[in-house]
């Protein structure tokens, strides 16, 4: 306030930035929101503090500006900084010898999440697919990129499955991982638009505390939940929510 900057830009981080562009609106200092929240999907409320916060929001999908259009807010769609970072044709086999794979071998990518929740409601499901899926065919390789403070709980978690040389737990690397892979199973959120710029198949999955997803169920908005579908406004990857995970 002091120094009067002829605009501040809060840079994603919605619950401490929206507050913080709000009291420097009141002040006069033009503000600018760059990562839109995903009011679309569960929040619509948080609209009205982004009104108050925010004299224009730089969103990150096409279909954003105009919700905010409708709700008297300037919007631009400046486009995902992901389009930038993943190659247009990502390069498999040097992916697969990063991590000691054959370049003939069959790869599944498991992204189960990066929180300590996703972790346990949605782990163990992925993990049994595996061994189902190894079941049937011994051959195939699994990758679970892993947050390096959840690693040993992941490690704790797949034990019983019996996976074993089958499984590489990797440190972070999901990258790594989409590149190497030749079909996923992802946990809803960022990571399912990472694996549609990589190309690969997939399917996606989510499962919470069942008292969350009451609450979430009876916000939500649209048909789907997968940045993919989302975008292309039909299921173009399935999806599994709640109960239908298994």
């Amino acid at each position: 306030k002091a120094q009067r900057p002829d605009i501040f830009i809060g840079i994603d981080a919605p619950d401490f930035n929206l507050q913080l562009e709000t009291e420097l609106k009141k002040a006069g200092i033009k503000t600018v929101h760059f990562v839109s929240p995903s009011i679309w999907a569960w929040r619509p409320a948080r609209i009205e503090k982004i009104r108050a916060a925010a004299d224009h929001v730089l969103c990150l999908f096409p279909f954003e500006p105009a919700l905010y259009a409708a709700a008297g807010i300037d919007a631009t769609f400046v486009g995902h900084p992901f389009a930038a970072h993943i190659p247009m044709q990502p390069d498999r086999a040097v992916a697969r010898a990063a991590l000691g794979l054959a370049a003939d071998a069959s790869v599944v990518a498991l992204l189960p999440g990066s929180r300590a929740s996703e972790i346990k409601y949605l782990a163990p499901h992925f993990l049994r697919a595996a061994k189902l899926i190894l079941q049937q065919a011994p051959q195939t390789q699994f990758l679970l990129p892993a947050v390096p403070v959840l690693a040993e709980r992941i490690r704790v978690l797949a034990a019983p499955y019996g996976l074993g040389k089958s499984l590489q737990i990797l440190d972070g690397q999901s990258h790594t991982a989409l590149a190497a892979c030749d079909s996923a199973l992802i946990a809803s959120g960022t990571a399912t638009l990472e694996a549609a710029l990589f190309k690969r198949p997939h399917v996606i999955a989510y499962r919470m505390n069942p008292l969350n997803w009451a609450l979430i169920k009876r916000k939500r908005l649209q048909a789907w939940v997968g940045l993919p579908n989302i975008l292309c406004r039909d299921f173009v990857v399935p999806e599994f929510l709640q109960d239908a995970v298994q």
